[in-house]
């Protein structure tokens, strides 16, 4: 970090006193402008326009406004997230009200008999952290060394991430005095971001405490992890979590709180949909088409549009659904398939909507000895709202560990069915996410490197129509062989001695019993979506032109002013959940933003009152 001293001495057109700067920061603590409409929006210019309030738009607008000189709107479809009692308790996270979700349904996986899926993606400001399971996980630091390999850009590496991961985060010690030492490693993880990071209030129920056994009396066939976010997450590893002092913490929580929504130079509109991107009708930088404008309506509909221009740049950030389907609305894809739609293509990126993958699951079912537990009372919701601890401040009864494998590298399945798709050694192909009832044990087996690809494409031209989600599960061998491979690795876990007592029948098939047909028919017809999907607008090297969406700075390829910051751009699947990944993604989206506009105020600044007064 330079000093201040440092900082007054930098070479730029605009220069401010430290109190022309404290009072232009006033109305910050006065008044926060979160406009519940487009017909509500005041007539202003601004910088930037971010498209979608998930991570990418909230992190990227916080991180911009942190500096006095750029004004940004940040525009989401679906409704203000304040307010809402539900989103704020952990355990209530599957009683949410559907509007604030975009309720898509996929097109029907043939790989998995034919079936449609609902795809919950939030439809709310903080995006999908503001509904989700709020499972904290980066996946391997090989991912992110791939993320650089393929696009040719070192700063994508694990190596040179792992800074802003001290940025987003707060970890934060669980409520109600849970002793969490030996249960997660302090050296990878921040203490003064935005993002609440926690273990469940909870202590070890006997069903964690057997899981730990279990990885004793295997032997090191599932060693115990200290972290599972040290970039090399292996093993058997206690859950983390986007909580903190018993609420979630959303997005929208961490960095679009009262004091950023009041920043002076920040608007944000929701209830607001982007129905397109245009060109200005001027020439952009090095010639290229110059896409700056964005057309906006009321989320209900309607022919009501308002077109705005950023002096600078838009940032898409609706998610990897959303993103692409603007994108193909606006004229910017496949111009073959586009034409097919009366679309007129006003820039031809065939790669916009394609190379989707997604996490492919299944569960394994056993029953128990046991009884199965008594739901929270009344008198938990007591406990809630008087202290934030008790059974609502989790979303699980248990710690829950979570189980990150290897398929070993001799298994037949390389050989067979290709090169392992994992980006290094430290890479899971399998996680398994373990639970218990009381009267059954579950494992949700998630394959975590698939091969297969989906898309996403328009069903019209009418930009309210939802886009057509094809998953694309299983049109690979290698994923459903890895898949199997999984529920084995599964039921091996839970053969250890000390299940005896307590397992009593799996209800679900054994691949090493069982003919493959029976496996799967098992797979393909109890089969579900692992609600993980990204890659539908990928980044890729600077010099392929043609292949891939944006380059290593996450700008559209061959236009000038759009740049994307979403989970569409990841170019491999995250073995992750991917809310961690999209934050890194979205903290280095910042810089790269502000570098390209040479801003004299870093991130990160604390001045002191003595400064105040220089």
């Amino acid at each position: 970090m330079k000093p201040i001293p440092q900082l007054l001495s930098m070479k730029h057109p605009f220069k401010i006193g430290w109190l022309s700067l404290l009072l232009t920061a006033l109305p910050f603590f006065v008044q926060a402008k979160v406009y519940e409409s487009l017909d509500h929006l005041p007539s202003r210019d601004y910088d930037f326009i971010v498209v979608g309030g998930g991570i990418g738009g909230s992190v990227v607008a916080s991180r911009l406004t942190e500096d006095p000189q750029f004004s940004v709107l940040l525009v989401e479809a679906g409704p203000n997230d304040e307010g809402i009692f539900e989103m704020r308790v952990p355990a209530f996270t599957f009683q949410l009200d559907s509007k604030y979700d975009w309720k898509y349904v996929t097109e029907p996986v043939a790989g998995l008999n034919n079936r449609t899926f609902d795809y919950a993606r939030g439809h709310v400001l903080g995006g999908s952290t503001s509904i989700n399971g709020m499972i904290y996980t980066r996946g391997a630091g090989d991912d992110y060394d791939e993320w650089a390999r393929i696009t040719s850009d070192p700063g994508w590496s694990w190596n040179s991430l792992f800074p802003l991961i001290k940025r987003h985060e707060r970890w934060v010690p669980p409520l109600g005095g849970r002793d969490i030492s030996g249960q997660y490693d302090p050296q990878f993880h921040g203490s003064n971001g935005n993002t609440l990071i926690s273990l469940v209030q909870s202590e070890p129920i006997d069903f964690d405490r057997r899981i730990m056994q279990a990885v004793e009396e295997l032997d090191g066939e599932f060693p115990f992890n200290l972290d599972q976010n040290s970039g090399k997450p292996i093993g058997v590893t206690w859950n983390q979590n986007t909580f903190g002092d018993g609420e979630r913490s959303s997005a929208a929580d961490a960095y679009l709180n009262s004091e950023v929504r009041g920043r002076p130079n920040l608007d944000i509109v929701v209830n607001t949909l982007a129905t397109k991107v245009l060109p200005t009708g001027q020439e952009g930088s090095g010639g290229l088409l110059d896409i700056r404008t964005v057309e906006l309506a009321p989320r209900t509909g309607g022919p009501t549009r308002k077109a705005l221009t950023a002096k600078k740049e838009v940032v898409l950030a609706g998610g990897v659904f959303n993103t692409p389907h603007l994108l193909l609305n606006s004229g910017i894809g496949n111009s073959t398939e586009l034409s097919e739609l009366g679309i007129t293509t006003i820039h031809d990126l065939p790669d916009v909507g394609k190379g989707m993958s997604d996490h492919h699951a299944v569960l394994n079912v056993w029953n128990t000895t046991g009884t199965p537990f008594s739901p929270p009372g009344p008198e938990a919701l007591e406990e809630w709202k008087e202290s934030k601890t008790g059974p609502l401040a989790n979303l699980t009864f248990s710690g829950r560990p979570f189980i990150w494998a290897r398929i070993p590298e001799n298994d037949p399945i390389f050989e067979e069915y290709g090169p392992d798709p994992a980006s290094g050694e430290n890479a899971p192909h399998i996680e398994i996410i373990p639970g218990d009832t009381g009267s059954q044990v579950s494992a949700i087996i998630i394959m975590l490197t698939p091969k297969s690809r989906g898309s996403v494409t328009l069903r019209s031209s009418d930009p309210f129509d939802p886009p057509a989600i094809d998953l694309g599960y299983f049109t690979h061998p290698f994923d459903f062989e890895a898949l199997r491979i999984g529920v084995s690795l599964a039921i091996r876990f839970f053969s250890a001695p000390v299940w005896s007592d307590y397992l009593t029948a799996l209800l679900t098939p054994d691949p090493e019993k069982e003919p493959r047909e029976v496996i799967e028919e098992f797979i393909r017809s109890q089969g579900v979506v692992g609600n993980h999907a990204t890659g539908s607008a990928a980044m890729s090297a600077r010099d392929k032109l043609k292949e891939g969406v944006v380059d290593p700075d996450l700008r559209v390829k061959g236009v000038s002013g759009l740049r994307i910051v979403d989970a569409s751009v990841i170019p491999i699947s995250p073995t992750a959940h991917p809310q961690a990944p999209v934050y890194l993604l979205a903290e280095r989206a910042a810089e790269l933003i502000r570098e390209a506009y040479q801003a004299d105020v870093m991130f990160g600044y604390e001045l002191t009152e003595r400064q105040l007064q220089m």
